[in-house]
């Protein structure tokens, strides 16, 4: 069972991957590209509107690679971060048109981003919702930026709820499904979920 928790930042996605380990820890769990790349790794990484084509493409082609190594349903896994996250963050910078990553960029992302789903099992998208607030923290890591967060969010709903990019195909893709409600409950939508992949 590989799974990809997705979606903006400081919204809870690394609770719900450590609580999901947690609960079963016969997963192995995959780091977030960025802190792998950047805050363990040898590239400084930037976000909002100063993302270059270098910062984001690494990471998705990172993750990518990462996904790769789990070749069977078999394998248990989770991620915290997948491939489409990098399209949403990629499209985010592209309309500030503030560095090198431009619509055509964005554009380039869809095939790779496309293939990589077919090796995951099941996306889990955490979107950010009124009813379950999710306070920024100021960890000195990721932006406090509501409104970045926000727009974010946005394209990453639009990715989701409305099929901006066409990235899902009509059969054989991943299940797709939204976690709400407190930590416990999100665990939970992941288990009943995986019930049901298959069906």
């Amino acid at each position: 069972m590989r799974i990809a928790v997705s979606g903006s930042h400081s919204l809870g996605k690394s609770t719900v991957v450590n609580d999901w380990i947690t609960a079963h820890p016969e997963f192995s769990r995959e780091e977030e590209p960025y802190r792998a790349l950047s805050l363990h790794g040898p590239y400084e990484i930037r976000f909002r509107d100063e993302s270059t084509r270098l910062h984001n493409g690494i990471q998705l082609y990172y993750n990518i690679s990462r996904i790769h190594r789990y070749a069977s349903q078999a394998d248990r896994v989770i991620f915290d971060r997948s491939p489409i996250d990098y399209i949403a963050y990629s499209q985010y910078t592209a309309d500030q048109g503030t560095t090198d990553i431009d619509q055509s960029f964005v554009e380039t992302m869809i095939p790779a981003v496309r293939e990589s789903l077919d090796h995951l099992d099941l996306v889990a998208f955490v979107p950010r919702s009124d009813e379950w607030p999710i306070i920024l923290e100021n960890d000195g890591i990721r932006p406090v930026d509501e409104a970045y967060r926000d727009a974010v969010d946005d394209i990453f709903k639009q990715i989701y709820r409305h099929g901006r990019y066409g990235l899902f195909p009509r059969r054989d893709g991943p299940r797709v499904i939204e976690l709400l409600g407190p930590p416990q409950q999100r665990i939970a939508q992941i288990e009943e979920a995986i019930l049901h992949i298959g069906e």
